[in-house]
């Protein structure tokens, strides 16, 4: 089921509207939304709500035993067979197939060939997302930074919690979790910011990420020895202008539903191409993720509190597994590896410290976007080849334009200026909102919404990370 379609739009009508009438009964509330988080995930394949019940079974009793036990030891046992346990969920789901397969071309190559089984692993929508979510409570129930839930409904909505389960934001226990508790209140200035981020998301995705790829991107990347060079640069920047409206619009769209439901989720992008470092862009892009990796692989590796070596050694394993997260391919690999590689040249060259206002934020910007667009070949391109191809073209130099429109640029353009829009500019558009009563918001939300119904490209891309 997609955000944006009539299916989800009715789903969602009812779920409002049967949820806030049991707002004063906390219990029955929390069991309805569980059982609506289910069909929405079960829409796509019911077989796979199996999972989410079992991920959901074993972080319940797996914090339960840890906050339960006294000895140090069997705690981290705990914490460990956990973790195991759903990681090798993941990388059976993500990886297997990828193994088999590497296997079979690994033996053909040394004239062994054997005859080994086809694996065709459909991957369950937003496991990576759920799993992470997972493993962030039982670390956080071993560090004692919260304790185990004694309600398996509380702690399989958390994991399970429909706007934000297929794609995130990761959100944690220790924030989402005694929200459960409260009771849900909906005021007009925390509906007109629901609203509003739905329609920015809605616009982000439906407009702009869509008419990106449908128009430029897929048919470059798809074949970029028919472009010149000026138009393979252009399709970079239109790539980086598709996946942060593609990504941030369902990030948008997730914590604007959470909002009207009555649940409060941190930012999840902060414009992140106006960051003039590697390091700036990491607390920009995806936060959740970039906080997630930050607390429970950098820093568990040792951070920085082991010297400068280990520093960069950590710094770059946490970005070489961050890409192998995204998939099981070499371009992720290298996404990741650039990403790691920058961050380590940064931190010798104490590159941050020059850009922090005038000309050296500008150059700071120019070049750290730039690097980001480097990596972003690897992640788009569908092979490694592909993408050795794409930059061995980008250095023929040639200017022709045969594919790149004046509605391409523009939309390029316009996603540009949203990185440096005032924040303040988006805050004084839900205020106006909230000003105008709940009539008032329900028509600006309506036009709003047949607006983008019409101006948007006829169909329903789905979004990028539901493949991750």
């Amino acid at each position: 089921m997609l955000f944006p379609t009539i299916d989800f739009g009715l789903f969602f009508l009812v779920v409002f509207f049967a949820s806030w009438s049991l707002r004063r009964f906390s219990s029955s509330r929390k069991q309805l939304l569980l059982v609506a988080s289910y069909f929405f995930y079960g829409y796509w394949d019911w077989k796979f709500c199996s999972l989410l019940l079992f991920n959901a079974i074993v972080s319940y009793i797996g914090g339960v035993l840890i906050d339960g036990s006294d000895r140090q030891r069997k705690k981290k046992q705990i914490l460990t067979l956990v973790v195991a346990i759903d990681l090798a969920l993941l990388g059976y789901f993500k990886y297997a197939g990828f193994f088999v397969d590497s296997l079979r071309a690994l033996l053909e190559r040394l004239g062994l060939e054997r005859e080994l089984p086809l694996m065709e692993v459909i991957l369950p929508v937003g496991i990576s997302f759920f799993t992470f979510q997972s493993i962030s409570y039982v670390v956080d129930v071993y560090r004692k930074e919260i304790p185990a839930s004694r309600s398996f409904v509380d702690l399989a909505l958390y994991i399970s919690f429909f706007p934000q389960l297929v794609a995130g934001p990761i959100v944690r226990a220790a924030h989402f979790m005694p929200q459960l508790d409260k009771r849900p209140v909906l005021t007009r200035r925390f509906m007109a910011k629901g609203l509003f981020l739905i329609l920015i998301g809605l616009f982000k995705k439906m407009v702009l990420a869509n008419y990106l790829a449908t128009l430029y991107v897929d048919e470059i990347f798809m074949a970029p020895e028919f472009a010149s060079s000026l138009e393979l640069v252009v399709a970079v920047y239109a790539y980086a202008g598709q996946i942060y409206c593609d990504f941030s619009g369902y990030s948008d769209i997730a914590i604007g539903l959470a909002a009207l439901m009555g649940y409060h989720f941190k930012r999840n992008f902060n414009q992140p191409y106006r960051a003039a470092s590697l390091q700036e862009f990491w607390q920009r892009w995806h936060i959740s993720l970039s906080q997630w990796l930050r607390d429970y692989l950098y820093i568990p590796l040792g951070g920085s509190r082991n010297g400068t070596k280990m520093t960069y050694r950590n710094l770059f394993l946490t970005m070489f597994l961050g890409g192998i997260w995204h998939g099981a391919a070499m371009t992720f690999v290298l996404w990741g590896g650039i990403h790691g590689l920058a961050l380590i040249l940064e931190r010798m060259s104490g590159f941050a410290r020059w850009t922090k206002d005038g000309l050296g934020r500008f150059v700071g910007i120019m070049v750290t976007f730039h690097i980001v667009c480097l990596a972003w070949i690897f992640f788009r391109a569908s092979s490694l080849t592909l993408a050795l191809d794409y930059l061995r073209a980008i250095g023929e130099a040639t200017t022709t334009i045969t594919t790149l429109t004046p509605f391409v640029a523009a939309l390029v353009i316009i996603c540009a200026i949203g990185q440096f829009m005032p924040r303040a500019s988006y805050e004084r558009i839900s205020h106006f909102m909230s000003r105008s009563g709940h009539l008032g918001m329900a028509l600006i939300f309506s036009f709003g919404l047949v607006l983008i119904q019409w101006i948007s490209p006829s169909g329903t891309a789905p979004f990028i990370y539901f493949q991750f």
